[in-house]
């Protein structure tokens, strides 16, 4: 049995026509082809925020990413602070500057065994309550 291909060899349009025979012939166009003149009733009804701008992007000034730290943390970086000038030793406590190494937030994630002096920005309340269950507090800086 001859394949239709084969029956339409010497055939210039394979029994299309002229035009559906090539790209998006029968189909008005190749992808959004025609949305504003012979598909805009398609669009309209199927794809309504297809074209235009659609809500809006808030400035970089007002979105700004709080940096914070967990309790946790604290002690695990105590040498680096130390060595860095952002902690000193006190006697048996620790005055530790968090608002000088660029944290802005103390967050209660962890446990903590050491007694600090934090001076931090803001904090939550399970942050205060680990600290002074250690026997250290929490300094808000003026």
């Amino acid at each position: 049995m001859v394949s239709r291909t084969d029956k339409f060899r010497g055939s210039r349009t394979h029994g299309r026509g002229k035009k559906s025979g090539r790209g998006g012939g029968k189909h008005g166009g190749i992808g959004n082809a025609g949305l504003h003149k012979h598909k805009a009733m398609l669009m309209l009804k199927y794809m309504p925020d297809h074209f235009g701008r659609h809500g809006f992007k808030r400035p970089q000034k007002v979105v700004s990413a709080k940096i914070t730290m967990n309790v946790s943390d604290l002690e695990e970086q105590l040498e680096m602070m130390l060595k860095n000038g952002f902690a000193v030793k006190e006697g048996k406590t620790l005055k530790v500057d968090l608002t000088k190494m660029g944290v802005d937030k103390l967050l209660g994630s962890g446990q903590i065994g050491t007694a600090m002096e934090i001076s931090v920005a803001e904090f939550t309340a399970t942050a205060k309550q680990k600290v002074e269950e250690s026997g250290g507090h929490i300094l808000e800086p003026q």
